[in-house]
């Protein structure tokens, strides 16, 4: 299969003709529990310049199916991607008002997350390309909520990027396509995953940032005063293990629990939240500023738990202060959605970049592996 390309001929005032390269990409997400797919057209002149336009974005959230467990089932997950993907995939070319012979490549998360789900996304994608003839691009997931602020900003390499989600939550210094650093990141539980747990424990709804958001804003956060593991230590890395147990310890100790107690509870958890995610980010620009002396100082937040205005907020304030610039994708692209794995293999695509049929799914894949490299 070989590389295709089109071009569109733009004619400006004066007589002034541009050129255009444009390839249309669909990306198909099923890491976790969003079965997600989108088409996007990205368009490059003979400078350099890159526009991007998001044709279509259709996410299904599996919420339903796995509150009643209070988190997400792995194989009931994989069993709804399987059921509703190819649903999916036709309504983002309904959407778009595209056909696949207008498709010029196929990108599909190949990981890391949860196996089953990778697998039935990746599958799909193989036998798309494989029937129709067109390249297939495997997309590692973290790499896709790094490339997102491209996307949305326009932003430049370098830049440090902040990943708060339900799985990761690490600081990447992103340098170009395929060329990432990592600077820090968690030894157990990740943000999102310490949130749901801990929303879980004092009986809250599934899933638990949006819930303990909502009862810290009633909450007393100077109450209980919660370890924050790590935060005089150099390295850049997170550990919310032990803040998840002494908030466990700390409702104990007071039991019954009183709707008070369980506001004040969550105001003080997320307090503490904030102030370890604002000492952090404050030595990971330091950390950046010191290798890229001489570009922008950039901070991009990726990941469903920039959603939370309190940790928003902290971070911008974070980044006034360090003079850096903040970039912030909607809250739709932060969260996992096809149009950032679309957008990313459509910019693997603009490199020639294109995987094999045996390009195995993985449940791990830290993006500082050999493979990422272009």
């Amino acid at each position: 299969m070989s590389k295709q390309t089109r071009t569109k001929i733009i004619v400006q005032g004066q007589g002034i003709v541009l050129e255009q390269r444009q390839s249309l990409v669909l990306g198909i997400e099923t890491s976790c529990d969003e079965t997600a797919a989108s088409i996007i057209a990205r368009y490059e002149d003979k400078n350099g310049n890159i526009e991007a336009k998001i044709l279509s974005n259709i996410v299904r959230s599996q919420i339903d199916e796995h509150a009643p467990f209070g988190g997400v089932v792995p194989e009931l997950a994989a069993r709804a991607h399987v059921v509703h993907l190819d649903i999916i995939i036709a309504k983002a070319l309904k959407e778009a008002k595209l056909d696949f012979n207008d498709i010029d490549a196929i990108g599909a998360t190949a990981g890391p997350g949860l196996i089953g789900g990778v697998l039935v996304g990746l599958t799909t994608a193989k036998a798309l390309c494989a029937a129709l003839d067109k390249p297939l691009i495997a997309i590692n997931h973290l790499e896709a909520h790094a490339l997102t602020a491209r996307l949305t900003d326009n932003v430049q390499f370098p830049y440090l990027m902040l990943l708060v989600s339900g799985g990761h939550t690490q600081y990447i210094e992103v340098n170009n396509i395929g060329d990432y650093k990592l600077l820090g990141t968690t030894i157990d539980d990740a943000l999102g995953e310490a949130f749901d747990k801990t929303a879980k424990m004092l009986g809250l709804a599934y899933p638990g940032g949006p819930e303990i958001e909502k009862s810290a804003k009633k909450g007393d956060a100077n109450r209980f005063k919660f370890p924050k593991p790590l935060l005089h230590e150099k390295r850049l890395d997170f550990s919310f293990s032990g803040l998840k147990t002494a908030v466990r310890l700390a409702a104990q100790k007071i039991a019954p629990l009183s709707e008070q107690d369980k506001n004040d509870i969550c105001a003080s958890f997320q307090k503490t939240v904030v102030d370890i995610l604002c000492a952090r980010t404050k030595d990971a620009l330091e950390a950046f500023k010191q290798t890229h002396n001489d570009k922008p100082l950039q901070l991009v937040i990726a990941g469903g738990v920039a959603a939370n205005k309190a940790i928003a907020l902290g971070l911008k304030q974070v980044a006034a202060d360090a003079n850096a610039s903040l970039i912030v994708p909607p809250i739709s692209l932060c969260t996992d959605n096809g149009a950032m794995v679309a957008w990313a293999a459509a910019e693997r695509y603009a490199l020639g970049v294109q995987n094999d049929f045996d390009f195995a799914a993985r449940s791990r894949w830290p993006l500082n592996d050999e493979s990422m490299k272009i």
